[in-house]
C-alpha cells in the first residue's frame, strides 16, 4: 500500500531550494538562474536535478542526452523545475586490457562525487540519475545513498572472445574483422547480462527505478516514456515524502541479490551492492551472497554463459515475470517500498507469465544451475574472500598448476602465445583496488582463453575483476590483495592450486611453514603511481571484500 504522509514527513517539497533561492537575500542567485530558463513561478517548484552521463566516449551514453531531455519534460509537466547536468563516463569495452581501465573503477567515485557535488551545491531537491555504462549506475546509486534525496535511476565479448581465435589460427584476418565491424550495432549497453545490464535489474529490484525499466532497448519509445515517467516519480515521492533510505532496506538489498543470481548477473554486481550498502549505512557482507546464493537458482539463459542476448529478453517481457515467479515462490520480498510508492508485490500484482514456449526463462524445476553461480571462496589463498564465477558448465572443480604474471598484459601475451596450457591456473596479482591500482577487469585473458579452445581446460584467478562479459573457471577480488601482502603475492610458478565451487574452497598447496617462510622473505612493492586520481585512489581504497569504497575511514 502507498506510504501516507506523516506529520514527520510533511514537510516542504522544497527543503534545499527554499534555502537557496528563497528571499531577499537570494537575489543574486535567482540572477544567475533566469538565464538557464527559470521564470518567476519556476522559484516555487521543487528543484529537480537531471544528471545526465551523455558522452561519445562510448555507445553506451551517445544517446543519453535526448534521454535526459525526456526526463526533464516529465519533471516540468508534474509541477517540479529540472536542470540537466552531465557527470563524467568511460568505456570499459575500449579501455579494456590497457593501463587506462585502471581509471574504470575509480571512475564509480568520481561519478558518484560529482552529482554530490552538483546536486548539494544547487540546491536540488531530488533528481534523476541517467546511466548507460555499468560504473554509472552504482556511483549514482552510491551518491543517491549518500544524499538521501527522492531519486530516480535509469539506466563486446565477441570481439575479445575473437581475438583468442585469431591467435590460435582459428579465424583469419578478414573474419576478425568482421567480427570487430558489426559487433556493436549502435547506442545502448553491451546486449548480454554484463554488469550494465545487471546493475540496471538489481537496482530495478532494490526498488529504485521505475517498473520495468531495466528490460528496454536504448532506442524505443519505451525507454522515452520510461524517462518522462522518471522525472514524475521524484516529485511524487516528493509530495509522498520517500526518501531513498526509506528504500535502501537490508531486504531490498537481499532482493537485488536474488535477481542477480537468478539472471546469471555479474560479478562486479558483489563489488557494487556491497559499496551502495555502505553508503546506504546497510550492514551487507560478502557472506550474504552466499546465504541467499543456497537457495536462489540460475534461471536465465543469457549471455555470457547462455545464449540469449538482453534484447531477446525484452522482447518476451524483461524481467518482470521473473520477479513475479520469485515473489509467488518466496524468494522475493514483497513488502519492500518502491520508487512508486507502492510495495514490491504491489508493483508486481498485474505482471502476466512469460509467453508459452519461451526457453530464456527457465521454470523454477528446470534451473540451469540449482543454486548461485556467484560463489564467495575462502582458503589459505584467500582468506579475506574471493569471488568466483561459476555457472557448473566448466566444471565444479579445478586443479592445476600455477602460472604467475605480475599484470594483465604480460599474462595476456602468455595466453595468446601459447605459453599457457592445459592444466594451468594463469595467477594474475598486483592487479587489486590498491596494486593496480584500479582493479582492472580481466576480459582480455578470460576472453583469450575462450577464444583459444581452452575455457574447460585453464582457469584464471585474480586480485583484479571481471567483466561481466567473462566467463569460464575463473575467480576474482581475491583478498587480501598482492600489494598488501596477501597469499597471492605468495605464489610461484608450479604451485599446485585447487578452486572447489562445491566447498566453497581456494587453496595454495603449500605447507603453512613454506607459505610462513615466503611471507617473511616478500617484499612490498613500490606504488605504481605517486601523483593524480590513482594515487589519491590508491591511498583511500578499502579491499575488494569491503566493496572497494573510498570513504570507508570517514564518519559517515
Amino acid at each position: 500500500m502507498k506510504k501516507k504522509l506523516s506529520a514527520k514527513n510533511s514537510i516542504s517539497m522544497r527543503p534545499f531550494s527554499s534555502i537557496l533561492v528563497d528571499g531577499p537575500e537570494r537575489a543574486a542567485a535567482r540572477s544567475m538562474l533566469y538565464p538557464v530558463g527559470f521564470t518567476e513561478e519556476d522559484f516555487k517548484k521543487p528543484i529537480i536535478g537531471i544528471a545526465s552521463t551523455w558522452s561519445n566516449v562510448t555507445p553506451c551514453n551517445m544517446h543519453i542526452d535526448k534521454l535526459a531531455l525526456e526526463a526533464e519534460k516529465g519533471t516540468n509537466a508534474n509541477g517540479g523545475k529540472a536542470i540537466v547536468f552531465n557527470t563524467i563516463t568511460i568505456s570499459d569495452g575500449i579501455s579494456m586490457g590497457s593501463e587506462g581501465m585502471k581509471y574504470s573503477l575509480v571512475s564509480r567515485e568520481v561519478i558518484a562525487d560529482s552529482i554530490e557535488t552538483v546536486v548539494g551545491c544547487g540546491g536540488m531537491d531530488g533528481y534523476v540519475a541517467i546511466g548507460g555504462c555499468d560504473k554509472n549506475m552504482p556511483g549514482a546509486m552510491i551518491c543517491i545513498a549518500r544524499m538521501n534525496r527522492p531519486t530516480r535511476e535509469l539506466d563486446v565479448v565477441s570481439v575479445f572472445e575473437a581475438i583468442g581465435q585469431h591467435a590460435a589460427g582459428k579465424i583469419s584476418d578478414h573474419e576478425l574483422h568482421a567480427v570487430e565491424s558489426c559487433a556493436i550495432p549502435g547506442p545502448g549497453s553491451c546486449g548480454g547480462m554484463y554488469t550494465a545490464n545487471t546493475m540496471a535489474s538489481a537496482i530495478e529490484a532494490l526498488g529504485m527505478s521505475l517498473p520495468n525499466s531495466s528490460a528496454q532497448n536504448a532506442i524505443s519509445p519505451a525507454k522515452l516514456d520510461d524517462c518522462r515517467r522518471a522525472g514524475a516519480a521524484v516529485v511524487n515521492m516528493l509530495k509522498q515524502g520517500i526518501k531513498p533510505l526509506d528504500i535502501l532496506t537490508k531486504k531490498a538489498f537481499e532482493n537485488a541479490i536474488t535477481v542477480v543470481i537468478a539472471l546469471g548477473g555479474s560479478t562486479n554486481a558483489v563489488l557494487h551492492l556491497l559499496a551502495i550498502a555502505h553508503a546506504a549505512k546497510v550492514k551487507l557482507t560478502i557472506d550474504d551472497f552466499t546465504r541467499i546464493g543456497k537457495r536462489v537458482p540460475v534461471l536465465a539463459d543469457l549471455k555470457p554463459s547462455g545464449k540469449f542476448s538482453m534484447s531477446a529478453l525484452v522482447a518476451i517481457g524483461g524481467i518482470r515475470p521473473l520477479m513475479k515467479t520469485l515473489l509467488d515462490t518466496g524468494l522475493l520480498h514483497g513488502d519492500c517500498l518502491t520508487v512508486t510508492g507502492e510495495t514490491m508485490a504491489e508493483t508486481l500484482a498485474s505482471v502476466q507469465p512469460y509467453p508459452p514456449g519461451q526457453t530464456i526463462i527457465r521454470p523454477l524445476d528446470q534451473p540451469i544451475k540449482k543454486n548461485s553461480h556467484l560463489v564467495i571462496f575462502y582458503g589459505n589463498l584467500a582468506p579475506d574472500g574471493a569471488v568466483g564465477k561459476i555457472s557448473g558448465k566448466e566444471g565444479l572443480r579445478f586443479a592445476g598448476t600455477a602460472r604467475v604474471f605480475n599484470s594483465e598484459e604480460s599474462a595476456l601475451k602468455a595466453i595468446l602465445d601459447g605459453t599457457i596450457k592445459k592444466g594451468d591456473v594463469v595467477v594474475v596479482r598486483f592487479e587489486g583496488p590498491r596494486g593496480g591500482p584500479g582493479m582492472r577487469e580481466m576480459l582480455s585473458p578470460t576472453s583469450a582463453i575462450m577464444g583459444r579452445g581452452l575455457g574447460k581446460d585453464v582457469a584464471l584467478i585474480t586480485d583484479g575483476r571481471f567483466s561481466g562479459g567473462s566467463h569460464g573457471f575463473v575467480v576474482g577480488h581475491i583478498t587480501p590483495e598482492a600489494y598488501v601482502g596477501g597469499p597471492i603475492a605468495l605464489v610461484k610458478n608450479g604451485d599446485r592450486i585447487t578452486i572447489d565451487a562445491e566447498t566453497r574452497a581456494i587453496s595454495l598447496g603449500i605447507s603453512a611453514k613454506e607459505l610462513k617462510a615466503r611471507r617473511k622473505a616478500w617484499k612490498p612493492m613500490k606504488p605504481r603511481y605517486t601523483r593524480g586520481v590513482l594515487a589519491k585512489y590508491a591511498a583511500h581504497v578499502t579491499s575488494a571484500s569491503l566493496g572497494a569504497v573510498t570513504d570507508a575511514d570517514l564518519k559517515l
